[in-house]
């Protein structure tokens, strides 16, 4: 009978659970409408407030956009050094502005870092048309996206976040779509830490000021409208290890930036990663009976990182269960055991432990030789 327990699948929501303990230091309190940190890596919500109210987004709608521009670049629907089009509707867009005009041409690459860095509204409705053929219509593929992603808390009802009945999100969504950014276009990822951009003779400074307050930040918008408050999804690398905070509603911008700070450095003093596994790394290595060669490597499929409050790295222990006995056909990606996590004595979860290559049927005489060996027990 086969010895392998039940095996946990890798979560595959957004966030991670914590390991919390007595000797976890308490997080902020920043004063604002809702606010919530994560470690990027792991995904583990570090702390949070009111994650799941639904709260105007302002200028963080732009993290969207962004995402969905990235994904046409990506997918080659966009070039970067396209002219767009612009239009008096992209032209006559309120609010902050990277100052594009019908008769002057300008680059994907251009509205981008319009976008991105100046916060241009004009540069949003005019990449969203680019991309869908209208705002209303880029709006939808938002949606879309937002519910591929899994933000299952947000409405986009534009490109930019003006202030318009239904366009709200949540702190929890905006933690997820910031990760996403993150991990699926890297490449351009470094535009969030660029200081200013000058365009049409006219120059402006990215408004996230933690860029010049903390070398460790490296992004990634703010936000700000009468309705939303002072918004800003934040995001720092120190020792390798990435955090983003995300701070909705705060009363002014002096509370946004210092809120924002304390949120990052609390992530990094009272919580450490412990990588458990590697997803190169081979855990076991099983006979296989039956099969074109006499064993199977196994290990996780993706990397096991757990965040735990500082000082508990250490106490973190696994357990390798197999499958017995193995038998081919074995397909690679098949699970044949399981991986138990401990912390300081205490079950923390279970990973299953997959073929890293398939294994086919042997030969008539090795499938008659192993068959018999298993008859005896051997």
């Amino acid at each position: 009978m086969s010895k392998l327990l039940r095996c946990c699948a890798l979560v595959a929501s957004a966030f991670l659970p914590l390991h919390a303990s007595a000797e976890q230091i308490p997080p902020p309190q920043p004063d604002a409408k809702a606010w919530l940190v994560i470690d990027h890596e792991s995904g583990a919500v570090l702390a949070q407030s009111r994650p799941d109210d639904a709260v105007e987004p302002a200028s963080l709608t732009k993290l969207m956009t962004a995402y969905l521009t990235f994904k046409s670049l990506k997918n080659g629907q966009l070039k970067p050094d396209q002219v767009i089009p612009v239009s008096v509707a992209a032209w006559k867009t309120g609010g902050s502005k990277m100052f594009i005009a019908p008769d002057k041409p300008v680059t994907v690459n251009e509205l981008i870092r319009g976008m991105i860095i100046q916060s241009g509204n004009d540069a949003c409705v005019a990449l969203a048309e680019a991309i869908a053929g209208s705002e209303a219509a880029f709006a939808q593929m938002m949606n879309a996206e937002a519910k591929r992603l899994g933000m299952t808390g947000t409405t986009y009802r534009n490109a930019t976040g003006l202030t318009e009945e239904g366009h709200t999100t949540t702190a929890r969504d905006l933690a997820l779509l910031a990760r996403a950014l993150i991990t699926d276009f890297p490449e351009y990822y470094p535009l969030y830490s660029t200081l200013d951009y000058t365009y049409n003779g006219i120059k402006q400074g990215n408004r996230n000021r933690l860029l010049t307050m903390d070398r460790s930040v490296d992004g990634m918008k703010t936000g700000h409208t009468d309705a939303a408050g002072w918004c800003l999804v934040s995001s720092a690398k120190r020792d390798g290890r990435r955090i983003v905070s995300v701070l909705l509603g705060a009363p002014n911008e002096k509370g946004r930036i210092e809120s924002s700070a304390t949120l990052l450095n609390y992530g990094y003093n009272a919580w450490e990663n412990a990588r458990v596994a590697l997803a190169e790394e081979v855990l076991a290595a099983p006979a296989v009976y039956k099969g074109s060669a006499g064993s199977v490597q196994l290990g996780v499929a993706h990397d096991v990182v757990l965040t735990l409050p500082r000082g508990q790295g250490g106490k973190v222990s696994r357990d390798i269960v197999l499958q017995s006995p193995v038998i081919a056909p074995v397909a690679a990606g098949q699970a044949l055991g399981t991986m138990k996590v401990s912390i300081d004595g205490k079950p923390a979860g279970e990973y299953p432990l997959v073929a890293k290559v398939a294994v086919e049927e042997g030969g008539f005489f090795r499938r008659a030789w192993d068959q018999i060996r298993l008859w005896l027990g051997l």
